[in-house]
């Protein structure tokens, strides 16, 4: 599979029509065992054996990662087991002007300590009323990258599922395999970065959710000079091997 080299100096490629799909999250969850808490889901289980979070649509030029969740909500195979939090698009104001940062022009991902903008705000309050998650799994794109690769925050040495992802993620895009990705040292598509939040005045949701939420956080990045559908099946496929795996 090749690049399509249409993301010169940014992303340049397909966008999403948020009415459109925020009406398709609607059809997707109408009838099913979901519960809707402003633009958040959840799907309660009692008693759960697991608590997954994932999340998508940080920045409005990663359509992939929404229309992921999309999928998964279509299709609605879950873990029968499993209780799920899932934020489908948490940036509606920048898809519409394709860029990474909301209409306002603040980067979502780096707000989680300062809480500057009024979606972190509302997405870290509705967190705060959540029980504490297994593990989280956070779905982007990178429109630089050569494939796909998946930041791993696991500071108790849990059972990785780093492994599973890009072998779930390879059946349908390349998996970038630099020994530095991101300026950070990467292992076979696998950046497992030795941060200290403490240090870092900007916070990513990983951290946020690291430091109150979960013990184990995947960042999955798609590479989006591919096709879309290649992007959407490989974010779509992670998210399935992670839950089989758990």
């Amino acid at each position: 599979m090749q690049r399509l080299g249409k993301n010169i100096g940014r992303y340049l490629g397909e966008t999403i029509d948020i009415p459109w799909f925020l009406q398709q999250i609607d059809q997707a969850v109408a009838g099913k065992n979901w519960v809707r808490d402003a633009d958040f889901l959840r799907r309660p289980i009692s008693p759960a054996r697991v608590n997954v979070y994932i999340s998508a649509g940080m920045h409005g030029d990663e359509p992939a990662g929404p229309l992921a969740a999309l999928r998964l909500l279509q299709e609605d195979i879950w873990p029968h087991d499993a209780a799920i939090w899932l934020c489908p698009c948490l940036n509606p104001t920048g898809f519409p002007l394709n860029w990474r940062e909301n209409a306002s022009g603040i980067d979502l991902n780096r707000d989680y300590r300062q809480l500057q903008s009024s979606e972190v705000r509302a997405h870290v309050d509705w967190l705060q009323r959540q029980p504490r998650f297994d593990t989280s799994l956070c779905l982007h794109e990178d429109w630089e990258s050569n494939g796909f690769y998946v930041y791993e925050l696991n500071p108790d040495n849990r059972p990785s599922f780093a492994e599973k992802i890009l072998e779930a993620a390879a059946q349908f895009c390349p998996v970038d395999t630099s020994p530095v990705i991101e300026n950070w040292p990467a292992e076979n598509g696998v950046i497992r970065p030795n941060v200290n939040p403490a240090e870092r005045p900007r916070w990513p949701e990983a951290i946020y959710l690291m430091m109150h939420k979960t013990r184990q956080s995947y960042t999955m990045e798609a590479p989006s000079d591919f096709p879309l559908p290649a992007r959407v099946s490989a974010l779509t496929a992670a998210v399935r091997a992670v839950l089989a795996a758990l």
